[in-house]
């Protein structure tokens, strides 16, 4: 049977993705990940934002387009949220939510729905294909937060963590097939409470494997000397760090019941810095969160100006049915718009500055693709760089000449 299974969503969809792939490879069926014709689609759904979620249905639709006879099958955040917006579409057997995704390998037959309770502890029964010329390693699932503008606590459960033996085995494994592996998760920072470890004694684990090491979207407490010693030591760590900032004004991160301030937050990426002095910071910002003012909005700006991001991703608050937020004052839809657009001019200025400073050093790129005239991967610090000489699939050494709008060119 020819298969579709499609990824709505973040890096740890895109894991589980991966070892549906898998496990549906080795019974012998056709599998692919881009929407074309197939017997069969399996969409893991998102519901981050409720344009996530408006996308994950109609990607229904879409993929009856490529064939109107079609069975389809459901799960991920969006089904845990609401299964009806799924069953009521036309062909679509069967809904299940977060939990216990694996079982869609040998559900071909079922329909309805069976949308479980989250579990308590880690799902470890997820083997990864390798597509692409990096690897996703998910080693925690679930939040404990409960931001005020999110419903990942509710559709994703409680954090619970993956055994390090069992991740180490899979680094190894996977570091035989790809040059880089990327370490993901719900929330990371939550990594090892309930299993009486840490994310620092994880790391710490990994010391020797012989990969590029790249970690997914951190919090900002997770960051202590003892972490970027640790990662320091590594053979191959990618100095990126995508720290979840969300706004740059102190009053709104309380609305937010974020547990931090923008001074501890700028403190620990001059940590960062201290460890790593070319290191990439990136982050999320969220405008226009319920009652946020001129004056607040003029904060972030200021804030993300302070910090020089590599790269920031700016999007609009999108109210959730269910959360805190939704119940408080709404900011005009349209004075969102126009805060998104003058965040996005900074933030690309920003990115131009980081991209002048690397000009002239050496960069260490994974070539992933050839566009027109040139070779085209990522440094270890995430900068998108376009070489004339190189080779697929292959880590070359070379130096920063130019920037050319959002990347790097260089030479080897």
């Amino acid at each position: 049977m020819k298969i579709v299974v499609y990824n709505l969503g973040c890096k740890v969809n895109q894991y589980e993705c991966d070892s549906l792939v898998k496990a549906l490879q080795d019974k012998g069926h056709d599998v692919k990940e881009d929407l074309e014709f197939a017997d069969a689609y399996i969409l893991n759904t998102c519901a981050v934002t409720n344009e996530a979620e408006r996308k994950s249905r109609q990607c229904i639709e879409r993929c009856l387009k490529f064939n109107k006879d079609a069975k389809i099958y459901v799960c991920g955040c969006a089904s845990q949220n609401n299964q009806k917006q799924f069953l009521e579409k036309d062909n679509v057997q069967y809904v299940i939510g977060t939990a216990n995704k694996m079982s869609l390998v040998d559900s071909f037959d079922k329909q309805g729905e069976n949308v479980e309770e989250m579990p308590t502890v880690y799902e470890d029964d997820f083997t990864p294909s390798i597509n692409r010329t990096r690897a996703y390693i998910k080693v925690q699932d679930g939040c404990n937060r409960f931001c005020t503008y999110c419903l990942i606590p509710y559709v994703r459960g409680r954090s619970r963590s993956r055994q390090i033996e069992s991740v180490k085995a899979e680094c190894e494994r996977l570091a035989k097939l790809t040059k880089e592996i990327v370490i993901t998760g719900i929330d990371l920072s939550f990594y090892g409470k309930d299993i009486n470890t840490s994310f620092v004694e994880l790391i710490k684990s990994l010391k020797d494997v012989d990969c590029r090491i790249r970690l997914g979207s951190l919090e900002v407490s997770l960051i202590t000397d003892e972490l970027l010693q640790a990662l320091k030591d590594m053979k191959a760590f990618c100095p990126q760090f995508h720290l979840s900032l969300q706004s740059g004004s102190d009053t709104v991160l309380k609305r937010m019941n974020r547990h931090y301030t923008t001074k501890e937050f700028e403190a620990e990426v001059n940590l960062i810095r201290k460890y790593f002095k070319d290191a990439a910071i990136s982050t999320d910002i969220i405008f226009g969160f319920p009652k946020e003012s001129d004056e607040e909005f003029k904060e972030t700006l200021a804030f993300m100006e302070k910090i020089g991001f590599m790269q920031v991703h700016i999007f609009p608050y999108s109210k959730r049915e269910g959360t805190v937020a939704a119940k408080l004052p709404q900011v005009d839809g349209n004075i969102k718009k126009q805060r998104c657009k003058e965040a996005e001019k900074l933030a690309f200025r920003l990115k131009q500055e980081y991209l002048n400073s690397m000009l002239g050093k050496e960069l260490e790129v994974l070539i992933e693709e050839k566009h027109e005239n040139y070779f085209e991967g990522y440094s270890r610090e995430y900068i998108r760089v376009k070489i004339k000489d190189a080779n697929i699939n292959e880590i070359v050494k070379c130096k920063a000449i130019s920037v050319d709008d959002d990347c790097i060119i260089a030479e080897v």
